[in-house]
């Protein structure tokens, strides 16, 4: 419970008054032992216990009166249903927006979604609160935004939905660094999010750091979540997950790959998948038994005179959440699945090179053997992926391969002959490991990144694959795969996605990689898979920082062809759509981790702000009921109940009760 008033709290000592008073009339009067009075207090001595108790009731009412009208004119507040610790007008407020797709949902068909009901409730609570400055946050490339009034954060332009995912780390670090230059007095963070976990990424090793900063700040700062974490009931996501342009002579054809999703098991049911290519829809049914379908290599005939790029869209019938009830898709003839091959190791080398040139399609991929020294002369512009195994580049090579992954290239790295102090995207190799025993993954990602499932559903056999040897890694990673012990055998930095790590190597002296083969198949694949994606002149792209960066280089000429419009010009790559960039083509969605992120437990996230002033609010879609609410009338009742109970307990007592009282008979003697 906080005060709009709190001053006024320094006149409680006044609630001992009718105390002090009670004492000063007892020293008024004298006691003088007079003897016939002896038999009057005879008389009033069964009543005594009585009229004892009725003056404590009538002293403990007049002092309850008094607090509560010092306390009703302090205008108490009452903030999260009386679960929020105690605290002053803040002179700051931060408002941290969790604006991904999953914030969309909604509670019941026309209700408000989560992120709509957290504004307002947020712009109620801070107008109630009257903060000095009231910042939004939902965007760490634009940082705080200062808002004229609290009632502005409803209809903020920069606070409505988006279709990237949020960076809950990134977003408080504005926040701290907005408190740490600005010099802010008393400051509340107010999160609206709910709590997905690939918007939290609680496994960021800069939690503590923020945490710790947060901590040492000379100034109160609090930290208050509103959490919507309730997932959406029977919600289902679509995606693309392939497209394929084809030509059979004069015909030409799309082969696309649609994932129909749920986060939970239900009963059977068919969705109807709508596909509209160039004002063309079509429609087909799709079984749904378990938490996914694949509709896989699904034929859509084009039109001769149609031309050989364009866009189209998938979609399926709206339910809780319309984030996620359709996707993009541009094609175009497909570029050559060219790759990069850099290996110290002869052995593995060859391996890596065999691998990167066996093409899903059966097309040609060319695969070029990059000798050292020989980077600046690489075919870079084609390349779509980079087989790393040796030292992690340096001086003139980091420079290259850093413009590569700018350009939407993907990076896999295999540890070297020999420990080095070479770091790149904040991660390092260490010392190399020999197993007595060959050993196997523990466990793996199977969601997403380059160990996510087959489009069937199977996961990748890692756990057949042994390691004899493997070297250790340090730094800003994510683990995708760990060893037994915890050691990481396949991660990704969390400064770069584009960059992934395999502790140990295809030669068999350190794995069987080489042997089983279609662990190595899937990873090297996939990491080409996307480094087409920034080939061509069609292109998917998450939603976020890698849309955004498309979108900077295209300076002026980047439009949008089709999707939602009216969004902010300062917010290019975060909206999905279909934008045209030149003579290229990019479809911007969601990221594929919000169809299948479940919320983090509250356990986790209280950990997450251990040792600071953190406390969580639930909230749910449609409900804008105000966090802050003034309670003054409460205290108001409270003192009128208590001064009428003081004025029925002072009334006299009725003379029968007097009447009533026994006096003590004397003595009969005998006759």
């Amino acid at each position: 419970m906080t005060f709009l008033q709190p001053w006024v709290l320094a006149a409680l000592p006044l609630v001992a008054l009718p105390l002090i008073i009670h004492l000063i009339n007892q020293r008024r009067f004298q006691t003088v032992p007079w003897a016939a009075m002896q038999f009057l207090l005879a008389a009033k001595a069964l009543s005594r216990g009585y009229s004892r108790l009725r003056h404590w009731l009538i002293m403990a009412l007049r002092m309850l009166a008094v607090a509560a009208v010092i306390l009703a004119v302090g205008r108490p507040l009452s903030r999260g249903w009386l679960a929020l610790a105690a605290g002053g007008r803040p002179d700051s407020a931060i408002v941290i927006l969790d604006r991904s797709p999953s914030m969309q949902a909604v509670a019941a068909a026309g209700g408000a979604s989560k992120l709509d009901t957290g504004r307002r409730q947020l712009a109620a609570s801070l107008a109630t609160l009257r903060a000095g400055r009231v910042m939004v946050v939902s965007d760490p490339a634009r940082g705080p935004e200062e808002v004229a009034s609290p009632e502005a954060i409803a209809e903020l332009a920069t606070a409505g939905p988006v279709a990237a995912a949020a960076d809950l780390p990134a977003l408080l670090q504005s926040a701290y660094e907005f408190i740490r230059e600005n010099a802010a007095g008393t400051t509340e963070i107010w999160i609206c999010s709910d709590q997905r976990g690939n918007d939290w990424k609680p496994d960021d090793g800069g939690w503590s750091g923020i945490r710790d900063a947060l901590a040492k700040l000379p100034q109160q700062v609090r930290v208050q979540l509103l959490s919507y974490a309730t997932p959406a009931q029977g919600n289902v996501a679509v995606r693309v997950s392939n497209v394929r342009l084809e030509t059979l002579g004069r015909d030409r054809r799309l082969v696309v790959t649609v994932t129909v999703t749920r986060q939970e098991d239900g009963e059977r049911t068919t969705i109807p998948v709508k596909f509209e290519i160039g004002g063309v829809a079509t429609s087909v049914d799709v079984e749904l038994a378990g938490r996914e379908a694949v509709l896989k290599n699904h034929v859509i005939p084009l039109e001769r005179s149609a031309a050989t790029k364009g866009f189209g869209t998938v979609s399926i019938p709206a339910d809780a959440d319309l984030a996620d009830n359709q996707f993009f898709f541009v094609y175009d003839e497909p570029p050559p699945r060219r790759s990069l091959v850099v290996a110290e190791d002869p052995a593995a080398g060859r391996v890596l090179e065999l691998v990167a040139a066996i093409a899903p399609d059966k097309a040609a991929a060319p695969v070029d053997l990059v000798p050292p020294g020989g980077l600046p002369a690489a075919a870079w512009d084609s390349a779509a992926a980079i087989l790393w195994q040796g030292p992690l580049p340096e001086g003139r090579d980091a420079e290259l391969v850093r413009g590569f992954l700018d350009r939407g290239g993907q990076v896999v790295f295999f540890p070297p002959e020999r420990a080095s102090a070479a770091e790149f995207a904040g991660c390092a190799w260490g010392e190399w490991t020999e197993h007595a025993k060959p050993v196997a993954a523990e466990s793996w990602r199977t969601d997403q990144d380059l160990l996510a499932n087959t489009l069937a559903g199977s996961a990748l056999p890692l756990g057949d694959v042994e390691v004899r040897r493997s070297c250790s890694l340090a730094g800003d990673l994510v683990p995708l795969a760990s060893l037994p012990g915890a050691a990481p055998l396949v991660a990704r930095s969390s400064r770069d996605d584009r960059v992934t790590f395999v502790a140990t190597t295809p030669a068999p002296r350190d794995s069987s990689l080489a042997a089983e083969g279609i662990v190595l198949y899937a990873v090297v694949q996939r990491a080409i898979d996307r480094g087409l994606a920034s080939l061509g002149n069609a292109r998917q792209a998450d939603a976020g920082p890698t849309a955004a960066a498309v979108a900077a280089s295209c300076g002026g000429g980047w439009s949008r062809l089709a999707g939602e419009t009216g969004s902010p010009s300062t917010e290019a790559g975060l909206h999905a759509g279909v934008f045209s960039c030149g003579e290229r083509l990019v479809a911007v969605n969601r990221p594929a981790a919000e169809d299948a992120s479940v919320p983090v437990a509250d356990e986790r996230i209280d950990g997450l702000f251990r040792g600071l002033s953190f406390t969580r609010i639930t909230g749910t879609a449609g409900d804008t009921t105000s966090l802050v609410q003034e309670i003054w009338r409460a205290f108001l009742i409270a003192m009128l109940v208590a001064l009428v109970g003081e004025g029925l307990l002072s009334l006299p007592r009725p003379a029968s009760a007097d009447r009533a009282a026994k006096v003590p008979r004397p003595l009969e003697t005998a006759a």
